[in-house]
């Protein structure tokens, strides 16, 4: 076998009140982010205790991952590092090297192209090695997921159940709305390898996705693809419209219930959590439309089974196989993919 390990990459997240404000400047760090804002983000997750439900989340991602390899005989141990907290990647490449892994898969928890869901775990997975120096495991990512059977199945079943909880003689007024973390506009025109084609890899993914999991769903009913979470300065163009501005625009038209499925996301952590079932939800009530959020994949036994296939997939150089979508897709990106252009060689 090529490789004798997976490691699961993540995000990461504060697990106790004192430990938000050290996360959020690992998160900004070189950004200039003013303290002021970190504080007013800080409350996000004070409400909730101080913790991010991600490292949990992750915890049983990879516990059922290790369960399905060993029930398939697929035997390979699975080992956990994050960006930018505990366990981070470099600590885990450390141990991986100790270990005497040589040759390793990376999953990472983001389905899509673009900078900030690709192209930066691969700078972190190279950061981590060259930190761990001379021997440090060779780590190759598997490939992106957004239209996978195991990913768009779960996110589909979530809106039949979330539509299951709306008055069906409002079915006619009903509409899907499909959310993703917004990015810098200039971020997703070079979301791809060059030339990219408009409108960028990382929107191009998630619209497919979106009719995807529309069809599969609900084919009846008319679907938006909006954005969620925006961090950065207002000077700076970044995608729209807002999730928040969205719901108060369909309730000038007549809508009276939205199902907002989270399709950028794989599991309900912080950012679906307080950003969907907070502000978006108050929102929904102020302008009297029914408001229902679908879960996310999380541990669905499909989205388990698709990283067992990846990786089955990259052992037997095949190339990408189950797929639902026709966008073209490899099987390793392209040293230059998702670059800033300033960046390409």
């Amino acid at each position: 076998m090529p490789y004798d390990a997976l490691v699961l990459v993540s995000f990461g997240g504060p697990e106790r009140p004192e430990d938000v404000i050290p996360f959020l400047e690992n998160v900004t760090r070189g950004r200039g982010i003013p303290p002021e804002r970190l504080a007013a983000v800080a409350e996000h997750y004070y409400h909730f205790g101080g913790v991010s439900p991600i490292n949990q989340q992750n915890r049983d991602l990879l516990a059922a991952i290790r369960a399905d390899f060993a029930a398939n005989g697929l035997d390979l141990p699975v080992y956990w590092g994050n960006r930018n907290w505990d366990p981070m990647l470099a600590d885990t490449v450390a141990t991986m090297k100790a270990d005497g892994i040589t040759h390793a898969l990376a999953f990472v928890t983001s389905a899509y192209g673009g900078y900030s869901s690709c192209r930066q775990y691969l700078e972190d997975l190279t950061k981590a090695r060259a930190a761990v120096g001379t021997g440090a495991p060779v780590i190759e990512k598997l490939r992106h997921y957004a239209d996978h059977p195991g990913f768009v199945e779960p996110h589909a079943d979530a809106v039949r159940s979330a539509l299951g909880t709306l008055d069906p003689a409002k079915r006619a007024t009903t509409r899907l709305v499909f959310t993703a973390h917004s990015i810098p506009t200039s971020m997703a025109t070079t979301a791809g390898p060059p030339p990219v084609a408009p409108p960028g890899r990382y929107v191009a993914q998630l619209r497919e996705t979106a009719a995807l999991v529309a069809a599969a769903a609900a084919p009846d009913l008319p679907w938006d693809l909006v954005w969620q979470s925006r961090s950065g300065p207002p000077q700076v163009p970044w995608l729209e419209p807002d999730v928040n501005d969205h719901l108060a625009a369909l309730a000038d038209t007549g809508v009276t219930g939205v199902v907002v499925s989270p399709i950028g996301f794989v599991s309900d952590h912080l950012e679906v959590i307080w950003d969907l079932d907070n502000e978006a939800a108050a929102t929904a009530k102020n302008r009297n439309l029914d408001y229902v959020r679908a879960a996310t994949p999380g541990t669905d036994p499909r989205f388990v089974t698709m990283v067992r296939e990846l990786v089955q997939e990259r052992i037997a150089a095949t190339g990408p196989q189950d797929r639902l979508g026709t966008l073209p897709a490899w099987d390793v990106c392209p040293a230059d993919c998702c670059t800033p252009p300033a960046r390409r060689p």
